[in-house]
């Protein structure tokens, strides 16, 4: 095994690792960390169950060897709420009913923050070109196309669009 030490800023707290280069920013997350939020669904970046907020951008970090990321900002779900103050994305989620067996929740969570942000930005998408008006309140067909990463054997698709929408508000 060959060791790097990194240092990334996880959730606001400076982490310095010496971590395997072969390793998965998920297994870094979960295995060193202790933080299991993030989830091995595929471990293949077809699921969406492990994504995190890296630099801000939303990224499946099972596919992210972690000494790729040296100095780097990683949000997870523990990261998402202040305290005791839910995300509003995190309260809605409860609100609208937007998770089943709860596996793939906390990877939505993060996706729906980081797309609720590209959405902010302006960034298009399938749905909306690049002179489209993105308006206040993202589309169903907007929020499918870009969450469209994030898999849920459940089934709970009707929950996670109505909490996303209401996030979004």
């Amino acid at each position: 095994m060959e060791a790097i030490e990194i240092v990334l800023t996880v959730n606001g707290d400076e982490r310095r690792l010496a971590v395997d280069t072969r390793a998965s920013l998920l297994d870094v997350l979960r295995e060193r960390l202790g933080l299991t939020g993030a989830k091995k669904g595929c471990d293949h970046g077809q699921c969406g169950a492990c994504t995190v907020l890296l630099d801000g951008r939303r990224v499946n970090s099972c596919l992210a060897l972690a000494v790729a990321h040296q100095g780097a900002e990683v949000i997870t779900v523990e990261g998402l709420a202040d305290g005791d103050d839910l995300h509003p994305v995190q309260r809605a989620f409860i609100e609208e009913d937007g998770f089943q067996c709860g596996y793939c929740t906390p990877g939505q969570l993060c996706s729906a923050v980081g797309m609720l942000d590209e959405l902010k930005q302006g960034w298009p998408s399938a749905v909306t070109g690049d002179d489209d008006d993105l308006g206040d309140e993202p589309s169903d067909d907007e929020i499918r196309e870009r969450m469209n990463g994030n898999l849920c054997r459940c089934g709970a698709y009707a929950g996670i669009l109505a909490a996303i929408k209401e996030a979004s508000r």
